[in-house]
């Protein structure tokens, strides 16, 4: 039943809960100051500055979660229908969240938002063309 789980929920809390405790309970009124704020920096060879904040670790995460989400909407078991029903329920919370809370309403969660989307499409493409290739393959037997 773990396979049923979507993975970029986790992203998706993490943000949730870093929305509604962090930026809710600080004096900032814009969302993404508190996101893009350097969490470190390192330098480089050129002589440049690569910073990175919470946001640009949660959109991290958030691609390798998508990577185990894509190898998994392979797997051709009945629990992948599960899965995809859950993705598809996640990124409707996720559409609602950013356009109806101020707090949700970031770059880092609209990218979090597109791969679930992404996710969705994946699952339902991946599945549809197996379902095609399976009937492609038992079409030939005659009775």
């Amino acid at each position: 039943m773990l396979t049923a789980f979507p993975l970029l929920v986790i992203p998706v809390v993490i943000y949730a809960v870093y929305a509604l405790t962090s930026l809710s309970g600080t004096a900032v009124s814009d969302p993404n100051f508190v996101l893009q704020s350097a969490l470190m920096s390192v330098n480089m060879p050129s002589g440049g500055t690569w910073s990175m904040g919470v946001g640009d670790l949660l959109v991290f995460f958030g691609l390798i979660f998508l990577f185990f989400e894509l190898l998994k909407s392979t797997s051709s078991q009945r629990v992948a229908i599960v899965n995809h029903a859950l993705s598809m329920a996640l990124f409707v919370l996720c559409l609602l969240l950013f356009l109806l809370l101020p707090s949700f309403a970031t770059s880092t969660f609209f990218l979090i938002t597109i791969m679930v989307l992404l996710d969705v499409m994946a699952g339902f493409i991946v599945t549809i063309i197996t379902a095609r290739r399976d009937l492609d393959i038992g079409g030939d037997v005659q009775i």
